[in-house]
């Protein structure tokens, strides 16, 4: 499955005991809504993406571990390390209107309130206490990269469908 045809959902962080089963860093909501994708892809933003059948998903202290089937000791577990998960957006719910895959958001101009383009979201940064959109402006005469908080008080309206996102942000922050 092509790439561009995955939104990414999370990473495999690290193995979990000896069984195959491995930590889960989720971005966005709770994962347990994805018990019902009956298969997960696995791989690296570049692909190649696999497609593997989920054998287990549980919350574990503050984040979350998972099973595929196939993958039944550490080791197996350990060579997944650092790869992401996804699913196709055709088997994903769609979203409420305010709301957003974080896959829908890379790629999108970000303007301030003075109507000065601050770049284009290459990423974003999971930091626990909230969210980071990476920016990255290369009409500069140097790259800049731009960390911008993901929080109410910064970005003040998001809008998919025009390709932008608003932001109280100066450019020389």
């Amino acid at each position: 499955m092509p790439a561009s045809e995955i939104i990414v959902l999370g990473r495999l962080v690290e193995p979990y005991g000896v069984r195959g089963w491995m930590h889960l860093q989720v971005y966005g909501d709770d994962p347990l809504s994805w018990k019902n994708l009956p298969v997960w892809q696995v791989g690296k933003e570049s692909g190649p993406w696999q497609g593997y059948e989920l054998q287990g998903l549980k919350a574990h202290g503050d984040g979350f571990v998972v099973a595929f089937a196939g993958v039944a000791d550490r080791t197996a577990a350990e060579a997944m390390k650092g790869m992401l998960v996804g699913a196709p957006r055709a088997a994903l719910p769609a979203v409420p209107e305010d709301e957003f895959y974080w896959a829908d958001l890379v790629g999108l101009k970000v303007v301030n309130q003075a109507g000065e383009s601050l770049g284009r979201v290459d990423g974003l940064i999971e930091t626990g206490a909230n969210d980071v959109l990476r920016v990255v402006d290369t009409d500069a005469a140097e790259s800049v990269e731009r960390l911008l908080p993901f929080v109410a008080a910064v970005v003040g309206k998001v809008d998919v469908a025009a390709g932008v996102i608003h932001v109280d942000w100066e450019r020389d922050w």
